[in-house]
């Protein structure tokens, strides 16, 4: 792997990265290769924000650069090696505005390789389940901010079930009043407190 590469990406280098990644491309590394190395960095970025190292511009920095050296092997990557990691659906309960932590977790998931579809806030049940239906996606995503809008959650579940659909989703929660206990309680596959730490656990149930 090229650890000068997977550096600039975790350190947010932006200014850089994309000649690094050219010139690696030249000396012979392949587009595949180079993807890992990315991804690799941005890996170590969301460690050292799980651990309070790094914090939410150090995070965002990252993600920048990511997405700077992606723009270089993009046209490069065969079919085979730009295949999604997974699609996942993403949504804040109904009642509930607070999008800035789903939002987060979208941009690092989708910087991680994945396709995310963001259905918004304020989402009723309905809409969760019809998202599910037409999308397919492997992880459902469910966020809220509000003791009273959290409920919501449950809610999901339970149509998801009645509907036949809760064994082709694996579903995460995550916010602020949310908690573990509440997510076994509920029927939800994990729990997820920060943005970095919802692509490993993505990861971990795919």
């Amino acid at each position: 792997m090229n650890t000068a590469i997977a550096q600039a990406v975790e350190e947010g280098n932006l200014y850089e990265i994309e000649d690094m990644v050219s010139a690696a491309l030249a000396a012979g590394e392949s587009p595949k290769e180079l993807l890992e190395t990315l991804m690799a960095g941005l890996k170590a970025c969301g460690d050292r924000f799980e651990t309070g190292e790094y914090f939410l511009p150090e995070l965002l920095g990252a993600g920048v650069a990511f997405k700077a050296g992606m723009s270089i092997i993009a046209p490069k990557l065969s079919a085979g090696d730009r295949v999604s990691q997974g699609k996942v659906v993403l949504g804040t309960v109904r009642g509930d505005v607070h999008d800035i932590g789903k939002n987060l977790v979208g941009f690092m998931l989708s910087s991680a390789g994945f396709t995310v579809v963001d259905v918004g806030v304020d989402v009723p049940t309905e809409r969760f389940v019809q998202a599910v239906r037409e999308h397919q996606p492997q992880v459902l995503g469910i966020s809220a901010l509000l003791t009273t809008t959290m409920l919501g959650m449950e809610d999901v579940i339970k149509e998801l079930r009645k509907q036949g659909l809760r064994d082709k989703v694996k579903v995460i929660i995550g916010g602020g009043p949310v908690s573990r206990k509440y997510a076994e309680d509920i029927g939800a596959d994990a729990y997820g407190n920060d943005a970095a730490q919802a692509v490993s656990l993505v990861r971990s149930l795919l």
